[in-house]
């Protein structure tokens, strides 16, 4: 019987792309955004076969995630992998932004992502299995001028899945954190630099395999992420500073 999958976040960037690589492997996709998500949900079904239904889903609506999970529950039968992966990045600097948008992004980042995972762990733990994965990113690893609130959401959505994975230690629940570094989605073109930037297909086939191999943390690409990350956290002020 096909796994189903539920993605927030599913209209464009590493949601969609993951949307038709796990499609490509047989799982049915339960798909969540802001905007209606038919067109995909039809795109996907024409070139893989597999069951996909769309939801209209804003993760800062926190009370509707719940409802949603339940209706995909409902949908579905049953729900196997939860991906929380909608998130904003905009250039922001300390002080110099609206706050609106400095609270825009921690409501979506952290609070959408907590939402969804708080609605779905006790579907899971009902059910006696499931496997949580959140993204994070690189950019959690250290402050980065221009990117303050960004740093700080994806520093704050690791912590908050590694206590996760030590509550669920003794359950049948997996949690991966996955932390891409730069894969090239709408949500980085901006960028004046994207130092190691690597294709939106190699990033998502990447971001798969991982869910399948249920690590529990992840940078994407690995190489050379899991090097260049940790050396960040190290690196004096003066060499990020303008």
């Amino acid at each position: 019987m096909a796994k189903t999958v539920f993605i927030t976040g599913a209209s464009s960037g590493l949601g969609k792309g993951m949307a038709f690589e796990l499609a490509s492997r047989g799982y049915n996709l339960a798909l969540a955004a802001r905007r209606s998500l038919q067109d995909v949900a039809d795109e996907i079904t024409a070139q893989h076969g597999v069951t996909v239904k769309a939801y209209e889903l804003d993760v800062t609506n926190f009370d509707a995630v719940g409802e949603c999970l339940q209706q995909v529950l409902t949908d579905f039968s049953s729900l196997d992998i939860v991906i929380a992966n909608a998130g904003i990045g905009e250039t922001m600097y300390v002080g110099k932004s609206d706050f609106k948008e400095v609270k825009a992004t921690i409501d979506t980042n952290v609070l959408g992502l907590m939402a969804t995972v708080e609605s779905a762990i006790p579907i899971f733990r009902k059910q006696g299995s499931g496997h949580i994965v959140g993204l994070s990113s690189a950019a959690g690893e250290r402050g980065v001028p221009g990117i303050a609130v960004y740093c700080a959401s994806k520093s704050a959505v690791t912590t908050y899945l590694k206590a996760l994975q030590v509550e669920s230690y003794r359950e049948d629940i997996d949690v991966t954190i996955l932390a891409p570094g730069y894969i090239d989605t709408p949500i980085n073109q901006a960028a004046k630099s994207r130092p190691f930037v690597i294709p939106l297909q190699q990033g998502v086939v990447e971001l798969v395999d991982k869910i399948e191999g249920k690590v529990s943390f992840s940078f994407v690409p690995s190489w050379p992420w899991a090097i260049v990350a940790r050396v960040m956290r190290y690196l004096p002020n003066r060499v990020f500073a303008k």
